[in-house]
């Protein structure tokens, strides 16, 4: 263990340890440039806490942080509520931090480790590079990733590609070539892992395969709303050559594709067929035909892979993926 403190870091950063204290506890009172000066500072002389301190806050904490963007989108509650579910009534306390922006994001990923208010974390649909996990490695905050994965680090993974061809297939199966695919477009640049950018990638590949090229004027991609989605499905239905099904990758997209079929006195499934992505809980009560992640069942997971580490920190990695299944119900 290294045995560098606060006063060499601040030293080395050529700030005050009042100014290190602020980086690590918050971090928005202080300018970016000294921000990377004493992160740099932290990383190269491998600063951690003395470790009489951190076993004191361990012995205090007893909480599991889940750490994720746009955390009020109805697929990450659902993932939110698997973890709930487990953590209810267990010695650990629940503590979520959500992501709005890179900035943010990075401010959570230099912080948490060393300040440890968190005995473990759970990182849902963000990247994690390779120094950031060195990090965590080194100052033993224990994680688990969903969505994403680090060969460091336990995970539950989402095949997003082979969802997109799952979906693909699904309607070339029903007969359809002239299919419409709705995405996201809300993501964070350099944090959040493209959800919609993977499917639309297995999406378009199968296409191929059964020589139905995707046309860029049948792709479009929305925030996470469902009036956005509607306006656009809207104009996808107006072309005159327009699709006649809709494969949009979240459900709450879905809701809104199929307002705008309704809208635009079109039947449903019979003129235009409309997929999702999720299963919701409102799916099964929209007949909404959509691909099946699991959500629940992810968190559930997650915190299972997580109390293991806490419990037995030399278990060996372990990464779980879910299939992924196509639920038929009365929209495509």
């Amino acid at each position: 263990m290294s045995s560098a403190t606060i006063y060499d870091v601040a030293a080395q950063a050529g700030v005050s340890i009042a100014t290190v204290s602020r980086v690590l506890n918050t971090p928005h009172r202080v300018s970016k440039n000294t921000r990377r000066r004493v992160m740099e500072a932290i990383d190269e002389l491998q600063f951690v806490p003395r470790a009489d301190a951190t076993a004191r806050a361990r012995q205090g904490n007893r909480r599991i942080g889940v750490l994720a963007p746009f955390f009020t989108y109805p697929s990450f509650m659902q993932r939110l509520r698997g973890v709930s579910s487990i953590l209810n009534g267990s010695e650990y306390e629940l503590v979520v931090y959500s992501v709005d922006s890179a900035e943010h994001y990075h401010h959570q990923l230099e912080a948490l480790p060393i300040t440890r208010r968190i005995d473990g974390l759970i990182i849902m649909s963000l990247q994690l590079d390779d120094a950031d996990a060195e990090r965590f490695l080194r100052h033993d905050l224990h994680t688990v990733l969903i969505e994403s994965s680090h060969e460091a680090f336990s995970g539950v993974e989402i095949d997003n590609i082979g969802g997109g061809r799952i979906a693909a297939e699904y309607l070339i199966g029903q007969g359809h070539t002239q299919i419409g695919f709705i995405g996201i477009d809300s993501e964070i640049p350099g944090c959040t892992l493209p959800t919609s950018a993977l499917r639309l990638q297995g999406f378009r590949a199968s296409l191929l395969e059964a020589g139905l090229p995707l046309h860029d004027i049948y792709i479009s991609n929305v925030p996470n709303d469902v009036s956005a989605a509607y306006e656009q499905a809207r104009a996808l239905l107006a072309l005159s050559d327009r699709p006649t099904a809709i494969f949009a990758t979240s459900d709450l997209l879905a809701v809104g594709v199929l307002r705008a079929v309704r809208d635009a006195g079109l039947e449903n499934p019979g003129d235009v067929a409309v997929l999702g992505f999720d299963d919701l809980d409102m799916a099964d009560y929209l007949g909404l035909t959509t691909i099946r992640q699991s959500l629940d069942e992810s968190g559930r997971v997650a915190v299972e892979l997580l109390r293991n580490r806490l419990a037995e920190p030399t278990r060996p990695i372990q990464h779980v993926r879910f299939p992924l299944t196509i639920l038929k119900r009365q929209t495509a």
